[in-house]
């Protein structure tokens, strides 16, 4: 009989060896890519995805406008189904980019019928499923097939494609992909080696019953992830928030049974750091994550230090593996078995909504 939450951990833990898979067969593809984006010169992109995917197309569109300087914006599948009106930039030229890990979620493969409807002409997919129904009816795909999992919650494949949307960001604006971020699967796993103990530890705390993950311009979507991760696997009270909005009401839920985690970038860091220090003299505890000097924190916070020594373009995925584990260990806490999370399947296939 299998361990609960045996695939989970496994596929948590296995990241770096995918990521390494998944920068190993980017380079083939980036030549095709680029000629894909000077064929379509889109002048808008319009990134979707539906749960996860969302979240990491909020990052995609960001990290996509700020080194390629292409206006991007990300907006769930289904409001591209229902208000395409509302949705649709005024623009000829629109890019829509489509992620989903099966490649069969029914919100994006409607969108992208909907998005040939109105005009679209020009479909990128990001997926773990080359085969999917997604990735053929897309004029170029980028796949991370090695991300496939078992588990219903994702982690390794949303990171695996959430790697994908910065090698692409980053090729198309002329960044030396290879080189910057190689160091990637190695610094993941000196993460997990080095910071496993503490999210057990914070995971299984029974001082705390309230999570909430601040996080600001590449991050926010990562923090919206992690809030997701930790009530999906462990149906813990869960919200993320960008740093300094988190002042504007949020905070008032802080006590001292809450864990506050700041995924703090190099642009904010200041700001980040006294939302963080405020939020302590509130009561709650705090986690900081990031390229950080922890002689700063060391009075009030404990730490994951990426020590990455990367643009910040390049370090999102880096922030991912460790809440994973906090969300894993906070489910067996629980009595929940992450592999099976409360009412949900890995895959949501509606009967139509046309």
């Amino acid at each position: 009989m299998t361990e609960r939450g045996a695939h989970t951990l496994n596929e948590i833990l296995s990241q770096a060896a995918v990521w390494q898979a998944t920068l190993a067969s980017f380079p083939s593809q980036a030549r095709d890519l680029a000629q894909f984006w000077r064929q379509s010169q889109p002048e808008q992109l319009l990134v979707t995805g539906c749960g996860s995917t969302f979240y990491l197309s909020l990052t995609a569109a960001s990290l996509i406008q700020a080194l390629g300087g292409v206006p991007s914006q990300a907006r769930p599948a289904s409001e591209l189904v229902f208000f395409p009106s509302w949705v649709y930039p005024n623009a000829p030229r629109v890019l829509l980019v489509a992620i989903s890990r099966s490649g069969e979620t029914t919100e994006t493969v409607e969108a992208v019928r909907v998005f040939r409807q109105h005009g679209g002409k020009h479909i990128l997919a990001i997926t773990c499923d080359s085969h999917s129904s997604l990735a053929q009816s897309a004029d170029f795909v980028l796949a991370a097939d090695a991300a496939q999992e078992q588990s219903v919650a994702q982690t390794r494949s949303f990171s695996s494609m959430a790697l994908l949307a910065q090698a692409m960001a980053a090729h198309l604006a002329g960044q030396e992909v290879s080189h910057l971020l190689a160091p990637l699967p190695q610094i993941g796993e000196q993460l997990l080696s080095a910071y496993s103990p503490l999210a057990s530890r914070l995971g299984e705390s029974q001082d705390i019953d309230r999570f909430f993950f601040l996080g600001g311009g590449f991050l926010y979507g990562m923090a919206c992830e992690a809030m997701l991760k930790m009530k999906e696997m462990s149906l813990s009270y869960s919200e993320a928030f960008h740093p300094l909005e988190f002042r504007h009401g949020p905070m008032s839920m802080v006590d001292e049974r809450s864990l506050v985690v700041g995924l703090l970038s190099p642009e904010a860091h200041q700001q980040e750091f006294a939302v963080l220090q405020h939020m302590h003299h509130l009561g709650g505890k705090i986690l900081a994550l990031g390229d950080l000097n922890g002689t700063e924190f060391s009075s009030f916070a404990e730490i994951v230090n990426l020590n990455s020594g990367l643009p910040a373009w390049a370090t999102p995925v880096l922030y991912l593996p460790i809440l994973q584990l906090l969300a894993f260990y906070r489910a067996l806490a629980r009595g929940q078995d992450p592999d099976h999370p409360h009412n949900l399947q890995a895959v949501i296939q509606l009967k139509s909504l046309k």
